[in-house]
């Protein structure tokens, strides 16, 4: 599995035969220098375009927008203990001025089997014009890759003179001049790794088939610069000095990511092979998480298709039978027999036609499908997948986390993962009404409810999984105590912040803290004044299980929610509510905008998702833990031992 390193985080290298390779939007200056063990270069140790006399190191001739470098580290010198990975802006080619104006380079290792080691995407530049992008360094006889990422705005030869040239100013200028003249030719748009053919990520504001209204429809994406339809994107985190309160993903990035790499050629007659994370982005995991959205699209496309040829097929018989039928000769009689039959006939076969091309675009799919789940991460993968096995805490926030599995008619056995983005938008609401749906009228109010309140704690202990520790805290409102046995893995492994509060008081508790919370980081929000909240003040993300509702509720406590509901998200604090609507029937078109403002689930199979390009409807299935597992409270059980290791 590719290692997506950082600065200043190395990896062992396996291999002594590599391949450096690196995708930039603009042609780039590639050479190599090597170091001895002091960490000094020297003028014999630099491999640049036009001098091939460093053993073990190859570079290209050129300026180019995918340069390679070809590493051979048993037939470097003895006395070389560093090889440098440099990149430059060539002089003079009319291109960019510095590398930040510029989509942040991307850095791939590559072993000898062509499989992608290690990948390092260096962001946070500016005014450089000249960067150290990886070393490969020796260390008690092994060799290791660092992330280095390190620019100079004084170009190539001020970062040559750092490595302790003394004709620094006189190689860089050769290396200019030998880039140059040919630096403006055109090259090939992107370079990617084979590596990226198994596993590529999107745009970083691309929605998920899970962003879905209450009304059953799912909300329309606005389109990205770089990716497919997309959702509506987080509005900026406020930046506020003395530390900002940033409740965006710390991951999301402006500048367009590398595009996905080129399908490896399938035998004649016969699509490529899928592999999992072929779709462009920064990571792997914005690879998985476009290549999910891009099956999305492509089944809805492909349904949309086959149920149009359909009813023009249905149309077109229509139209054929109305003409045999509007002509008295041909009313009756064999001839007219012999029209309808050749109508219904034509009907018949365009429609297994399109039955054809849909069955070639499922099994396409499905195929897909097949390679892609057992490589999905823990926050979107099911319960059943033998990653959470392996479940350690995260130490970051990952883009997005399943909710369930979608599917349409036509194809009931293919699922595509429904996934949120994070931190999470809008709320949810888990119903535990009873639905028009199959599933729902099978079983009782008691089942309906005890399954929507397993949802529930379900969705929270995955919300719980996928953050670092101590970042997400659960609070659980339970006014009669019913909802005990559902909560009972919260609440035994010691996830939740406290015990679930029962009775009136125990709910106006809750939602005045809360409610307390969302004003305080409101105010220093808008007021710039983060130092100003009190010291233990919990800046987390925030999650609130409400059962039961409305019972327990006054009329302060019905408003404090709907003030959660609709500025908590803005500032980490979110609903989760488990309830019936017709419940709150007494309370009329007043809790209108609550209901509106949740996502709504359902504990068993619904087709009340709609998307609004093609209006399929789609079917939810929430996701549930296997019979007989014990995976939900191992994973509780590591969320709370984490926090205690890190005191939180």
């Amino acid at each position: 599995m590719t290692a997506e390193l950082v600065r200043g985080q190395n990896h062992p290298l396996p291999d002594s035969r590599l391949e450096i390779r690196v995708s930039a939007d603009h042609p780039v200056v590639a050479c190599a220098t090597c170091s001895d063990e002091r960490g000094a270069a020297r003028e014999e140790w630099v491999a640049r375009p036009g001098a091939t006399g460093l053993p073990g190191v190859e570079v290209p001739e050129r300026a180019e927008r995918s340069p390679r470098f070809a590493v051979d580290l048993d037939a470097v010198p003895a006395e070389v203990h560093q090889v440098n990975v440099l990149l430059a802006l060539p002089v003079g080619a009319g291109g960019p001025d510095r590398f930040g104006v510029t989509a942040a380079p991307f850095v791939a290792v590559i072993t000898k089997d062509g499989s992608e080691l290690a990948s390092f995407t260096i962001t946070g530049l500016d005014t450089e014009t000249a960067l150290v992008a990886v070393e490969l360094y020796r260390r008690q006889g092994a060799w290791k890759v660092r992330a280095v990422g390190q620019g100079y705005a004084g170009g190539l030869a001020q970062l040559l003179a750092d490595q302790g040239m003394a004709q620094a100013d006189r190689t860089a200028a050769a290396i200019q001049e030998t880039a140059a003249p040919r630096a403006h030719r055109a090259e090939p748009a992107r370079l990617h790794t084979a590596a990226d053919a198994a596993g590529a990520v999107s745009g970083p504001d691309q929605p998920s088939p899970a962003d879905a209204t209450l009304t059953g429809g799912l909300t329309a994406p606005q389109p990205a610069a770089d990716s497919a339809p997309p959702q509506a994107p987080t509005p900026d985190a406020p930046q506020m000095p003395g530390g900002p309160i940033n409740y965006a993903h710390p991951r999301r990035q402006s500048a367009p990511p590398p595009p996905a790499p080129a399908a490896q050629p399938g035998e004649p007659g016969r699509p490529p092979a899928p592999v999992a994370g072929d779709a462009s982005g920064w990571s792997m995991e914005e690879r998985l998480y476009n290549q999910v959205w891009g099956m999305f699209e492509d089944l809805a496309r492909a349904v949309a298709a086959y149920r149009s040829a359909v009813e023009f097929a249905e149309s077109r018989m229509d139209k054929e039978l109305d003409s045999v039928l509007s002509d008295p000769r041909s009313r009756i009689g064999s001839t007219g027999d012999a029209a309808r039959t050749a109508a219904r006939a034509k009907c018949e076969q365009l429609t297994d036609q399109a039955r054809q091309v849909l069955d070639r675009d499922l099994a396409q799919l499905a195929a897909e499908s097949a390679v892609v789940e057992p490589a999905l991460p823990p926050a979107f993968a099911r319960w059943d997948n033998p990653c959470w096995h392996a479940y350690r805490v995260p130490m970051e926030i990952p883009m997005a986390l399943r909710l369930g599995d979608l599917h349409l008619p036509e194809s009931p056995e293919l699922r595509i993962p429904c996934l949120v983005r994070l931190p999470l938008e809008r709320g949810l609401w888990v119903d535990s009404g009873r639905s028009s749906s199959d599933a729902a009228m099978a079983l009782d109010e008691a089942q309906l409810r005890r399954l929507a309140l397993d949802s529930a704690v379900a969705l929270a202990a995955r919300l719980l999984a996928v953050y670092p520790p101590g970042e997400f805290t659960v609070h659980a409102i339970d006014p009669a105590g019913s909802a005990a046995a559902s909560l009972a893995p919260l609440v035994d492994s010691g996830a939740l912040a406290g015990p679930p509060a029962a009775g009136a008081q125990g709910v106006s508790t809750v939602l005045a803290k809360l409610t307390e919370r969302v004003d305080l980081v409101t105010m220093a929000v808008r007021g710039g004044a983060a130092d100003s909240l009190p010291p233990g003040l919990d800046t987390g993300e925030q999650l609130l299980i409400v059962n039961d509702f409305p019972h327990g509720f006054d009329d302060r406590a019905v408003t404090q929610l709907r003030y959660l509901a609709d500025e908590g998200p803005a500032v980490g604090v979110h609903l989760m509510m488990v309830a019936d609507r017709e419940d709150a029937t007494a309370y009329g078109p007043v809790l209108d905008p609550l209901w509106r403002s949740l996502l709504r689930v359902t504990p068993v199979p619904d087709d009340h998702l709609a998307d609004p390009w093609v209006r399929h409807a789609w079917t939810y299935e929430p996701l549930t833990v296997p019979d007989g597992s014990d995976v939900l409270r191992q994973v509780l059980t590591r969320v709370t031992e984490a926090r205690r290791s890190w005191n939180r």
